[in-house]
């Protein structure tokens, strides 16, 4: 009988040694880098699901104090307290986040000397921001944007990702399954989700055999 796999969280290493510099990233990590010296009071983080831009923004937490804010958790009356008494705030998925208390964490920020990151899959000028005041703000500021990995960072990424969930796998697979996923970071995310569920339900380690069966069940990305 297979086993039921349980859907246990497992915790991504998220501190900048475990973060993958490669030519489609780097551009962004020395934005980061060059914190606090931005020429602007915001950044922008752009770039495709799964890219690492998550990371990124812990990575920049981590070196700035920065705190996260949920864009649903975000109301005029609540910024201040949001706000606390840090220097530089997070705002993820910045598309879902509402006009009037953005504007209004953005202009206390400026008014502290702080810096604001936001990140979503497209820069702000395509990003449907109704708010004038806001929007210009926003499309002012610098943007850094994350690329599609190329193949080599995609083996690296696999390694990483298979570490995340203290998996053991062989060259092989990993070579495989670069030459076989889509060159995204959401797809090898996939994989490896569904490769660590495969080898619980079965009781098998993880080899390219198994990796071909699964990635057969995987749709691709189109």
């Amino acid at each position: 009988m297979a086993q039921l796999p349980l859907d246990l969280p497992h915790r991504p290493a998220l501190g900048r040694a475990d973060f993958l510099v490669a030519p489609c990233n780097q551009d962004a990590v020395a934005w980061l880098d060059r914190w606090p010296r931005w020429p602007a009071p915001a950044l922008a983080l752009s770039g495709p699901p799964g890219s690492g831009k998550t990371h990124l923004a812990h990575v920049f937490a981590q070196r700035a104090a920065a705190r996260f804010v949920d864009p649903a958790a975000l109301t005029t009356e609540r910024v201040p307290a949001l706000l606390g008494d840090a220097a530089a705030v997070i705002v993820d998925d910045v598309a879902g986040a509402p006009g009037e208390p953005l504007l209004h964490l953005y202009n206390l920020l400026v008014e502290r000397g702080g810096h604001l990151l936001v990140a979503d899959r497209e820069p702000p000028a395509r990003l449907p921001i109704a708010l004038a005041d806001l929007r210009s703000r926003l499309i002012a500021c610098p943007v850094a944007t994350v690329a599609a990995p190329d193949e080599a960072l995609l083996g690296a990424l696999l390694v990483k990702l298979f570490a995340d969930r203290q998996l053991q796998v062989g060259e092989e697979v990993v070579a495989y399954l670069t030459l076989q996923l889509d060159r995204s970071f959401a797809a090898a995310q996939r994989a490896v989700a569904a490769l660590d569920a495969a080898s619980l339900a079965a009781h098998r380690r993880i080899t390219v055999p198994l990796a071909r069966r699964v990635l057969r069940l995987e749709p691709r990305e189109r």
